[in-house]
């Protein structure tokens, strides 16, 4: 039975109140003041506070920023008929969960409540992994088919990655830019059946579109001037392994036609050719792109798109895992100063300090080409902050390390800047999403979809 201590100088607000929860299971105790509360609170402290902000001897807003500085386990919810949004923000600074606004309806206290409960709940649980955690030796990165990685949502993409290794069905990879797609199909082929076979990588957006046809699907002599002999196309030379098509969404349209023939036929015909040929091709895809807005927008076609995106998966950008980012660091920097002779140097921890600050929209790539350069130019035993490039140092204001990235996609920009403001606010508000909500100038359903969009808990 959780406990609360109601906290209000008008009788009248206590009385209704006790009456409310503990009607709801709730064990009730009262102050008449922010002193006399304090004083309860040290001496057996609550599971939740319910205080008005405007009390005689000592306000809302002090105590909940004075149970702040005790490091309890109480939950503070502050309560006032003169509110506004700068008043919520200030109680959310001061260490409150939430703020109610009277008068109240019960079901609004009711369901604070709640919602404060399984906040706690939740607490107690990461309290309780943390402490586990800290008792045993830390654990290494996982290591799966040459990908490094300890945050969940990569070891989530390492264990689909081994479920979907041994089936044929075609998978397409999307994520941004540098975050690592072809190294994740590489592993899929390298776990799969067909590890012993080849593994045939094209950048389909790297190849002039009059070229691309003949390198797919090869060509006969004679099938156009020039053509003195005949050639396989990387369809067949990937026959019984793996095709791995980057930046799929770049295949003109003349050619996604004759592409999707081969998913659903297995058979391929060079230019020139009269005959079909049988091939036995596990087919993986990667984009950078959302290919079911290029669908709608008639640039892909769709029965192609669903013959491509059968089983998904997304890579998370580095900038939501930024507990791999100094794992790859390091990693990158054995390898680095192993190609280099060197004797290996350390990261200074402004160096550490500013590669976890900066929000990396190259992803993994950037990063490596970042600990290259810096194991260049280090000097001495350690890598600082100031062997580092220069954007990286600009950021700790990620949107202006962004821009500065030289990315010229406004649609990616829009997103990035989008996520960052949507993470200042929470951190701001301490993750009350209704507040969060009202700094944003947006509906609190339309934070939970971009939260759930981006990622964010």
């Amino acid at each position: 039975m959780a406990r609360i201590l109601v906290v209000d100088d008008e009788p009248n607000v206590r009385k209704m109140l006790r009456a409310l929860l503990t009607s709801h299971g709730f064990e009730l105790d009262e102050a008449a003041d922010g002193e006399a509360a304090l004083a309860r609170v040290r001496e057996e402290p609550p599971d939740f506070v319910l205080a008005d902000v405007r009390m005689p001897k000592m306000d809302g807003i002090t105590l909940s920023r004075e149970i702040a500085a005790l490091d309890l386990p109480t939950t503070v919810i502050v309560m006032s008929a003169y509110g506004t949004v700068e008043t919520a923000i200030e109680a959310m600074r001061a260490g409150a969960y939430d703020y109610i606004m009277k008068p109240f309806r019960t079901d609004e206290v009711l369901l604070t409540l709640r919602k404060a409960e399984e906040r706690e709940q939740l607490r107690r649980e990461n309290r309780e992994l943390r402490r586990r955690v800290s008792s045993q030796a830390v654990e290494p990165p996982i290591e799966f088919s040459g990908l490094l990685a300890r945050s969940a949502a990569m070891q989530r993409v390492f264990k689909t990655v081994a479920k979907l290794a041994d089936v044929k069905t075609t998978v397409l990879l999307s994520g941004e830019s540098g975050t690592g797609k072809e190294l994740v199909a590489r592993a899929l082929h390298e776990r799969s059946l067909r590890a012993a076979r080849p593994f045939v990588a094209v950048n389909c957006g790297a190849i002039p579109e009059t070229l691309l046809e003949s390198e797919l699907f090869g060509y006969r002599r004679g099938a156009f001037t020039g053509a003195d002999r005949d050639k396989r196309g990387l369809i067949e030379e990937a026959d019984q392994g793996t095709l791995f098509l980057d930046e799929v969404a770049e295949i003109p349209a003349s050619l996604q036609v004759k592409l999707l023939r081969v998913l659903q036929e297995e058979t391929i015909r060079p230019l020139g050719d009269t005959a079909d040929r049988k091939v036995d091709v596990r087919f993986l895809a990667a984009t950078g792109r959302d290919l079911a807005e290029d669908v709608a927008a008639g640039r892909f076609r769709e029965d192609l798109y669903y013959r491509l995106n059968v089983l998904a998966v997304e890579l998370p950008p580095l900038r939501a895992r930024k507990e791999d980012v100094l794992i790859l660091a390091e990693h990158f920097l054995d390898r680095e100063c192993a190609n280099l002779g060197k004797r290996r140097i350390d990261l200074a921890p402004d160096a550490r300090r500013a590669l976890l600050d900066y929000p990396w929209p190259g992803n993994v790539r950037e990063l490596e080409n970042a600990i290259e350069r810096a194991v260049v130019l280090a000097e001495g035993e350690r890598i600082g902050a100031s062997d580092l490039p220069g954007r990286i140092l600009a950021g700790r204001d990620p949107i202006r390390a962004f821009l500065a990235s030289g990315e010229l996609s406004v649609k990616k920009t829009e997103r990035f800047v989008e996520e960052t403001l949507i993470r200042r606010a929470l951190e701001e508000t301490g993750g009350n999403r209704t507040a969060a909500a009202r700094l944003l100038e947006i509906s609190h359903r339309a934070l939970l979809y971009k939260m759930k969009e981006y990622g964010i808990r």
